[in-house]
């Protein structure tokens, strides 16, 4: 329900400001118009300004991020998507409108129409002939005051840092804090880059449903809805992977998708419930190639970001530069643990785990049981870019039989800063086979283990048309994005991560 003006709790500062906006009304000033004509951004401003260059006239627009009223001439500042420039207003030049000026606070927004120039104190500046309100705030922002002291660092006061308050209030936190902007910014370079990748290699970039029938291709439970007219449930996707095999059945030799992906699964600083995946599945190659072209897109994307191949997450620097370590699940294992998991039964197994000190729920099978001693001592050692490889078969119903080695599976996940960053595997195309590893897999759900994808008859029905060797990848791209741009949550990366209800 929306709430009434009256149910708003208003402080002092939130009065002030709506008496002002009454006050300008009365003026004749329009505080929310329609539009504005703006010609120039304060970086570019800055750039090309020179001193002995002809006057140059400007129109930028902005947020009032400062204020210095002094008579009949004021100063402020004013932010617009690029950074913020100083704006120099007198009385004579701007008339009437000047005495509106009283009425503005920091965080309105205008625009400014005048002449660039240089002030006494050497701060390139918009002499304003025009000033007109856009936007009148009704809330004061949190801005955050700098002094400097004795030495000369800058020391800042009551800054917006309250990461619930951010990630809730996105909005402020960007015009608050401009280097968050920065992250998103890269964050869309990412996917740019990628796109351009495999725009060079011809894939095609689809797009799948998002409301399925039937959940699956990833662990996961599923957020469920429904559809009234066809009064039948639906599933929010887990994951886009049978869908565009499907698509490699039907003729495509390379498909990838940006996908939201929803998964009905706890929140921590690696998890959130609606996530970004990239999936890409290419015919006639396998996990060998797709590992290849992993890291050397990923590295070349890191180029193309940083300008280097290391980026400084916390206190390691992450190395891009090829080619990666590649290791079996198994060897990884054994190296940081002593134990040889290989061929154990899962009497073994749960033994190991125990000497370990890793707790296994009852009913998991075996892959559960190596998964979570990899997951407990191994991943978070993993930093610089690392291929685990060679997974058990029962970790992965939809990878191909390893093709030298019984019982595992042709898969690899890129581990890097300790975290999963993509997930590939040389693609089961045997129908027969994939339809007894569903079955065993229903055995599993059956036992307990609810995070099992239900059978999906149609996926098989394609696969029995016949699918070519295929290699497929998922990455996660707001992991990726954390450890490119340095983040160590994923709800930095995220403009609007989910959160617990505010009270």
């Amino acid at each position: 329900m929306e709430l009434q003006p009256e149910q708003i709790d208003l402080n002092d500062q939130m009065t002030r400001r709506r008496e002002e906006l009454e006050a300008l009304k009365k003026l004749g000033v329009e505080p929310y118009p329609y539009a504005f004509n703006r010609t120039a951004f304060s970086k570019e401003i800055a750039e090309t300004f020179k001193d002995d260059a002809p006057q140059r006239a400007v129109a930028v627009a902005g947020r009032i991020v400062s204020l210095r009223r002094m008579g009949k001439a004021s100063f402020c500042h004013v932010m617009d998507s690029l950074g913020k420039i100083q704006i120099y207003l007198k009385k004579d030049d701007l008339g009437a409108i000047y005495d509106a000026f009283r009425l503005l606070d920091i965080g309105d927004i205008i625009g400014i129409e005048g002449y660039v120039f240089r002030t006494k104190m050497g701060e390139i500046s918009v002499h304003a002939q025009k000033l007109e309100l856009l936007a009148k705030s009704l809330r004061p922002l949190p801005i955050a005051k700098e002094t400097k002291d004795e030495q000369g660092n800058v020391v800042v006061h009551d800054p917006f840092s309250d990461k619930e308050l951010r990630y809730r209030q996105r909005y402020v936190d960007l015009v608050v804090n401009p280097h968050v902007k920065d992250v998103f910014l890269k964050r869309a370079k990412i996917t740019t880059s990628i796109r351009n990748y495999f725009d060079t290699l011809g894939f095609l970039e689809v797009e799948t449903p998002i409301l399925q029938p039937q959940y699956g291709g990833a662990f996961a439970r599923p957020f469920i809805t429904h559809h009234n007219a066809l009064d039948v449930d639906l599933y929010l996707r887990i994951a886009n992977e049978l869908y565009l095999k499907r698509l490699i059945v039907g003729g495509f030799d390379g498909v990838y998708e940006f996908a939201k992906d929803f998964r009905n699964e706890g929140m921590d600083r690696s998890h959130n419930p609606e996530f970004t995946m990239l999936e890409v599945y290419v015919a006639y190659r396998d996990y060998i190639w797709m590992m290849e072209m992993v890291e050397q897109m990923i590295s070349k994307v890191a180029m193309v970001l940083n300008d280097t191949m290391k980026v400084k997450v916390g206190e390691h620097e992450i190395d891009f530069t090829l080619p990666w370590k590649r290791i079996t699940m198994f060897d990884a294992i054994k190296e940081y643990t002593g134990k040889d998991l290989r061929g154990k039964s899962e009497s073994e197994l749960r033994h190991f785990a125990k000497e370990l000190h890793v707790e296994v729920p009852a009913g998991e099978g075996v892959g559960a049981i190596i998964d979570e001693v990899f997951s407990e001592k191994v991943e978070h050692r993993l930093i610089q870019p690392t291929f685990i490889t060679d997974y058990p078969v029962e970790m992965s119903p939809l990878a191909k039989r390893h093709r030298s080695e019984a019982g595992l599976v042709e898969r690899f996940e890129a581990i890097i800063n300790g975290q999963e960053i993509c997930n590939a595997f040389s693609e089961l195309n045997d129908p027969l086979d994939q339809r007894a590893r569903f079955e065993e897999q229903m055995r599993a759900r059956a036992r307990g283990q609810e995070e099992i994808q239900p059978l999906d008859e149609d996926f098989l029905r394609a696969l029995e048309y016949g699918m070519p060797p295929t290699a497929g990848l998922g990455i996660g791209i707001d992991r990726l994005t954390m450890v490119l741009t340095g983040q160590d949550s994923i709800r930095d990366v995220i403009f609007f991560p989910q959160m617990k209800p505010e009270k």
